[in-house]
């Protein structure tokens, strides 16, 4: 600051410097030096981003949620849908909870909870963003409330359901950005994985 200071002295006259001008100018460097998260602005509101894995999700550590996206009728007859219905069984269950189109029904399986993101009413129709960021709302409140700080899931809404990842992907970090919730999204193992990374380098 105080090279700055000299530097502007010498290049203007006594009648160019006024004090005004100076004040201004130092105050459009100090500007420049600021950092962009300041305030009450937390480290996860600037930089919260989804990490991203090429692999099984199903590898996933044992101590994270796993989410993914169903219809209201909990069809899951496809897809990894019809996996998580093999793995975490469980459907009399969710059905019990009544949960409809954007909100999130749950699963509790060896201490770790299983989201289900109630996307569409049936299986035969597809989803909205709208009802994606509903679903994904009303799961971010479950976790806030029981101190859930890791999810994995894999490309939500973007297999059978014809969504766009970069879109999906917006949705997630304005949804968790102020939180300090991890989320590692996999892809398929016969997925690239300069392509994944890409992805990650999005923005």
């Amino acid at each position: 600051m105080q090279t700055f200071r000299f530097v502007c002295l010498r290049l203007l006259t006594p009648h160019q410097a006024s004090r005004q001008h100076l004040n201004s100018l130092l105050v459009m460097s100090t500007a420049a030096q600021t950092p962009a998260c300041t305030g009450t602005v937390t480290p996860a509101e600037c930089s919260w981003k989804p990490q991203y894995v090429s692999g099984d999700l199903f590898s996933c550590p044992a101590d994270e949620a796993l989410a993914h996206c169903i219809s209201e009728d909990c069809h899951m007859g496809a897809g990894i849908a019809l996996l998580f219905k093999r793995k975490f069984k469980g459907v009399p269950e969710l059905k019990e909870q009544n949960k409809v189109q954007g909100q999130c029904a749950v699963l509790t399986r060896n201490q770790r909870f299983i989201y289900y993101l109630i996307t569409k009413k049936k299986y035969s129709q597809k989803p909205t963003y709208d009802s994606l960021r509903q679903s994904l709302e009303d799961m971010r409140a479950h976790c806030v409330d029981n101190k859930v700080m890791g999810i994995s899931m894999p490309r939500i809404g973007c297999g059978l359901d014809r969504l766009q990842w970069p879109k999906v992907s917006e949705i997630l970090e304005e949804v968790f950005k102020d939180t300090n919730i991890t989320i590692t999204v996999y892809s398929l193992p016969e997925k690239a994985e300069t392509t994944v990374m890409t992805e990650n380098m999005r923005r």
